[in-house]
């Protein structure tokens, strides 16, 4: 068993989020990711996995593991990353968030949601409002993440706005968080110290990219055997030799 240093964004948007560049696409992203040296991505756009499969083909033609997942706001307004091994255990969540997502987008206020083909062709545009907050808690997001076999991660936990210590003032000990993401402002080192309600919760960083050259600008290092969901959940937990590279 040979194991290896896998550099990871598991944060990034599409031009299917409102508030991300329309350049967003998956050839562009893959392009992206590949110019930053990233062996292992996540797609992760607001309340919706519709681009995850066309990025996740376009990876696959190119040598690069991505894994579909969304950055979902919960009642509260705290935004959590769900993160997949599988696209089907994404759309899953996705049926669940639309059941409870209220509101229509208005694309002349919160931009447009661009539906890609892997071609970089537009396919449609989600009339949802994806910019907003769900009728979900953020225990029942856990809970329903968890039931599909996927990753929690609180995102970006050190900003003011939608970051989950923030919102609430600390982390409940029963939500059961893989992890928490800290922006690009902070290093994992320093948010640890400066926001003690991590704990012992893993603390990782990635970009929350929503133009290419944002792509790949934090990452976190995994030592991994392959590129795989499976092996970056044994990373988290610490076992088999995987783990968080500081």
């Amino acid at each position: 068993m040979l194991l290896r240093e896998f550099k990871a964004d598991l944060h990034v948007h599409t031009c299917l989020s409102p508030c991300a560049d329309w350049e967003m696409s998956p050839r562009k992203i893959i392009r992206a990711c590949r110019a930053a040296g990233l062996g292992l991505i996540a797609v992760c756009d607001h309340n919706s996995a519709e681009n995850a499969g066309a990025v996740m083909s376009v990876g696959r033609r190119h040598g690069l593991a991505v894994l579909p997942g969304m950055e979902i706001c919960s009642r509260e307004e705290v935004h959590v990353l769900a993160v997949f091994g599988e696209l089907e255990q994404a759309l899953t969540m996705q049926e669940m968030v639309y059941a409870h997502l209220p509101g229509e987008n208005r694309p002349e206020v919160f931009g447009h949601q661009i539906v890609a083909t892997e071609a970089d062709d537009v396919l449609a545009q989600n009339p949802r409002l994806l910019i907003g907050a769900t009728a979900l808690s953020l225990a029942d997001i856990v809970r329903a993440t968890h039931a599909l076999k996927g990753l929690s991660l609180a995102a970006h936990v050190d900003r003011p706005t939608n970051g989950l210590i923030q919102q609430l003032g600390f982390i409940p000990q029963d939500l059961n968080l893989d992890g928490v993401e800290v922006s690009h402002r902070i290093s994992p080192a320093a948010a640890q110290s400066a926001l003690p309600a991590i704990g012992n919760l893993p603390c990782l960083t990635f970009s929350d990219a929503h133009v290419l050259s944002d792509i790949g600008r934090a990452h976190t290092g995994f030592l991994l055997e392959a590129a795989t969901f499976e092996e970056l959940c044994l990373a988290l937990k610490t076992t088999r030799g995987r783990r968080v590279l500081a």
